[in-house]
């Protein structure tokens, strides 16, 4: 049995496939970016000497580039990903400004909300870089906005919120979206609240979310360095500064005034904290160090996009990690496309390893001192007691492997008419989620010969189970591995949700 995507309810996908990009972009959601807008330069050059009267290395320039930056470039990657887009904010009447509206319409972004002020000086970041390194940054912004700049931008917000899917908040400091236009922009937005017309989504990704409380937006996006300002505290490293930021969730949301908190940890992926106690957690998949910039940029508008198409929340933040990890192995500042986040994600339909492949590779993490976390299943349509229950076991290490049962083996555990979903289709949806590693496939009735090849640290299973009740745990025990019982999510099961399918049955509840 198959299902088109253009017929698969979106609110109910927990998968990440090659065809989920396509189909959010054909929801084509409406989203209007305020905040910020710059322009980033990219110069490159090389360096043969010092020039004479200081000893600081000549770049002679080669090449020059510039392209749209900070909510410009946020608005760039939602229109590259299928979003019809309206841009607002201010520029200057200077040659910046005008290149950046130039480039903004030809992506097919509406600029009559970008307001252009001759006393307004566009807000550039000129990078120079020689042999993939970047050598200096230059800043060029105005000191002030003017009071009558702004005062223009607070009168056009009603006209430009007006029938959007979501509107997201880029405020990063210059001043553009502070006092008369966040006034404005938390009037219009609590007033389509309060006359029940359905207020559109709301994102902020603001170096300071405080002052965006009284918006009550629904995601904030905040990174280390402001989780920290919020917190009035130092955060640690690693896996120490998640589990820091994750008892912080009450601080966090409240000091926001937001629905979630999604804080981004850079090389460490990023953290969902809801009031309902739900905490997603997304690992990074990032390149050797490169003159990128931007991932950031990606992150919010691939977030922003899917939900506003009613992704659920989780899922929408596996696919902005997979967005953002495409823009990390792209140099300067780039932008993810539908073709290439599909791409990204069809890369892993053949990413299953051979026992012999994946012992090489968990040996080579062991001997970097990382732990091997080992868990297997069926995983045969993917839904959120599976996400949650991954992410849980990454959680018990630094490394997780998934054992796929065969077609053959789920035939005998399940019977006739499972698996839904091939081997290459369930290794491919599991491989994409960002917390596993590794895929293998194994056709014995238990897992303990492959246990007892990779030896790994943890061995994690999940559902009603005790230790003593699997036939796995003595081979773990033999050679001193540890069996971890994860949560058991009663109301989330496949059985349940083929039988939804087949029934012809809609989803009993929303899926957060």
């Amino acid at each position: 049995m198959s299902m088109s995507p253009e017929s698969i309810d979106l609110s109910s996908q927990s998968a990440l496939s090659e065809w989920l990009p396509g189909r959010l972009a054909a929801e084509q959601p409406s989203v209007l970016v305020i905040g910020d807008v710059m322009l980033d330069g990219w110069w490159s050059g090389s360096i043969e000497r010092l020039c004479r009267e200081a000893p600081a290395p000549v770049v002679d320039i080669q090449s020059r580039e510039s392209v749209p930056g900070g909510a410009a470039n946020t608005a760039m990657n939602l229109a590259a990903l299928g979003a019809k887009v309206a841009v607002a904010g201010i520029i200057g009447t200077d040659d910046a400004g005008e290149d950046l509206r130039r480039q903004l319409s030809a992506a097919g972004i509406d600029v009559r909300h970008l307001l252009a002020h001759p006393d307004m000086v566009t807000t550039t970041k000129i990078r120079i870089s020689s042999g993939g390194q970047v050598m200096l940054r230059l800043d060029d912004s105005a000191r002030a906005v003017p009071a009558d700049a702004l005062a223009a931008l607070a009168a056009s917000v009603g006209a430009a919120v007006e029938r959007q899917d979501a509107v997201l908040v880029c405020d990063y400091g210059t001043g553009v979206v502070d006092g008369p236009v966040r006034t404005a922009l938390a009037d219009v937005l609590g007033n389509a609240a309060a006359d029940q017309a359905g207020r559109p989504l709301v994102v902020v990704d603001a170096h300071n979310p405080r002052p965006w409380a009284a918006l009550q937006p629904d995601l904030v996006t905040p990174n280390a360095q402001e989780t920290a300002r919020l917190l009035d505290r130092k955060l640690p490293e690693g896996q120490e500064r998640v589990d820091a930021v994750g008892t912080e969730s009450v601080a966090l949301l409240q000091g926001t005034g937001a629905r979630a908190v999604v804080v981004t940890l850079d090389r460490d992926g990023t953290v969902l904290l809801t009031p309902d106690g739900v905490r997603h957690r997304t690992w990074a998949r990032p390149a050797a160090e490169k003159q990128a910039s931007g991932a950031g940029d990606t992150f919010v508008a691939a977030l922003t996009l899917a939900r506003s198409a009613g992704l659920p929340l989780t899922a929408s933040l596996d696919l902005a990690q997979a967005a953002a990890d495409v823009v990390v192995h792209q140099p300067g500042t780039s932008v993810c496309s539908t073709a290439q986040l599909s791409r990204y994600l069809k890369a892993f339909a053949d990413t299953a390893l051979g026992e012999d492949e994946l012992q090489r590779q968990v040996e080579l993490h062991r001997a970097q001192g990382q732990r091997i976390v080992l868990t297997n299943g069926c995983f045969d349509v993917l839904h959120s007691g599976h996400t949650r229950y991954l992410n849980q076991a990454k959680q018990l290490g630094d490394i997780l492997v998934v054992a796929l049962n065969s077609d053959d083996s789920v035939r005998r555990l399940k019977g006739v008419g499972r698996p839904i979903n091939t081997m290459a289709d369930r290794a491919a949806v599991v491989a994409a989620l960002s917390c596993v590693d590794y895929v293998t496939v194994f056709d014995t009735p238990t897992a303990t010969p492959l246990i007892q090849r990779l030896r790994p640290d943890v061995y994690a299973k999940g559902g009603d189970y005790t230790p003593e009740m699997l036939a796995e745990t003595s081979a773990v025990e033999e050679y001193g591995g540890r069996v971890a019982i994860l949560d058991y999510v009663a109301e989330r099961s496949t059985t349940a949700v083929v039988k939804r399918i087949r029934d012809g049955e809609g989803a009993a509840s929303p899926v957060n």
